[in-house]
């Protein structure tokens, strides 16, 4: 069986959790490491000036490590640091909320996971979903048992997805995978392969009290009417390649006034 490691970036309390880790362990050898609390919306942060605590346990046979850092901290550790064998690929996901267009695949904590897997030589793929609509607003447990309900379904369509990549592997022009999925997906939602949608977003803060703000996200603009962003609007789900890859050509006259 291939061997894979599953993370995620909104901890190891997450409704999406053990949904994922049992549908994959259907056909994978799985080690679970993930942050011990949530961390979105950090990207690929790496903690440095403080340290990193892990709490290694088995659960039903299956490794777990909780960790006292960000989803990248938690690939670098199992990687590297844990003694765990090197894994055929990385899983991260299944993350409460869609990481479609530009601005959301820099700022996600999921991707972030993926893209430390591929500076560590390995495949990865990241998966969200977008939160049923009888979630939005709740908290707690309510919005536990709101997401619980389309969980495990949504769990075995990535599942699925994860497999299929695993077994074909990775062309050489693609780095990373980024999925995502409707809260209604199925196995017979349509499935595209897309490109990112180029986004951009507007204040990330409201004011709480003097001096001090607090993250409320409003709104996703795009800037174009294709990629993954416009195929989860039309409902299906969106399987994106990235390739790392920031290069490019510069126009003539201003590279000969940049160089010397």
């Amino acid at each position: 069986m291939p061997r894979v490691f599953l993370t995620n970036d909104d901890g190891a309390d997450s409704p999406t959790l053990l949904p994922f880790l049992e549908a994959l362990s259907q056909w994978a050898e799985v080690s679970v490491v993930v942050p011990a609390q949530e961390k979105s919306w950090i990207a690929k942060a790496i903690t440095r000036f403080a340290p990193v605590s892990v709490e290694l346990e088995s659960r039903s046979g299956v490794p777990w490590a909780i960790v006292d850092g960000s989803p990248a901290d938690c690939v670098n550790l199992a990687v590297h640091s844990l003694g765990w064998e090197r894994p055929d690929l990385v899983v991260a996901g299944i993350n409460l909320g869609l990481n479609f267009g530009s601005a959301f695949v820099l700022s996600s904590g999921t991707v972030g996971a993926v893209l430390e897997a591929w500076i560590a030589g390995l495949p990865a793929v990241a998966f969200s979903m977008a939160v049923p609509n009888d979630a939005f607003g709740l908290q707690g447990e309510a919005r536990y048992a709101a997401v619980s309900s389309c969980a495990e379904r949504v769990a075995l369509v990535a599942s699925d997805i994860a497999r299929t990549l695993a077994e074909v592997g990775f062309p050489q022009s693609v780095d990373v995978f980024s999925v995502n999925l409707p809260a209604d997906a199925t196995r017979d939602t349509p499935r595209r392969v897309t490109s990112v949608t180029r986004t951009r977003y507007g204040p990330l803060f409201v004011p709480e009290a003097l001096g001090r703000f607090r993250h409320r996200f409003s709104y996703l603009e795009p800037l174009e009417d294709h990629g993954d962003v416009a195929a989860v609007r039309r409902g299906y789900i969106a399987i994106t390649p990235l390739r790392l890859d920031f290069s490019v050509a510069l126009p003539p006259k201003l590279l000969e006034r940049l160089e010397r």
